[in-house]
């Protein structure tokens, strides 16, 4: 897995989420000013504007997750799972409408029942 695009997702993820918890942002405002604020520092900085700019804003999915059920951590594991998804799934998804919001559920889903099985587990450990 590429590593600027793993740095990408978590910090698409993590910022959205941090911006969502404000008084004056919900989690759609958030994704949708970070995500053009993104795409300008890419084209101006000159990186590969549609394949970053894709990255982040998928994994601004990931970061509109409630705050309420999900922490720091699950937030976290889930961009790098998208940051997975997003290199090995979505290319075989072409054609097909909401790729990048799939990739984000799958990993949302993923590492919440990851949490759930690890607290259950540590609960009936002695």
């Amino acid at each position: 897995m590429a590593i600027d695009l793993l740095f990408i997702s978590l910090l698409g993820a993590i910022s959205t989420y941090l911006l969502a918890k404000r008084n004056r942002f919900d989690a759609i405002r958030a994704s949708s000013c970070l995500s053009i604020l993104a795409y300008g520092i890419f084209y101006l900085v000159g990186l590969n504007t549609e394949l970053y700019s894709l990255v982040f804003f998928g994994s601004t999915f990931v970061g509109m997750s409630a705050p309420i059920r999900f922490g720091l951590e699950s937030i976290c594991l889930s961009a790098v799972l998208f940051a997975l998804f997003f290199e090995y799934l979505i290319p075989h998804l072409t054609g097909f409408g909401g790729a990048l919001g799939i990739s984000a559920f799958l990993s949302v889903c993923i590492s919440h029942i990851a949490f759930l099985l690890l607290a259950k587990i540590k609960r009936f450990a002695p």
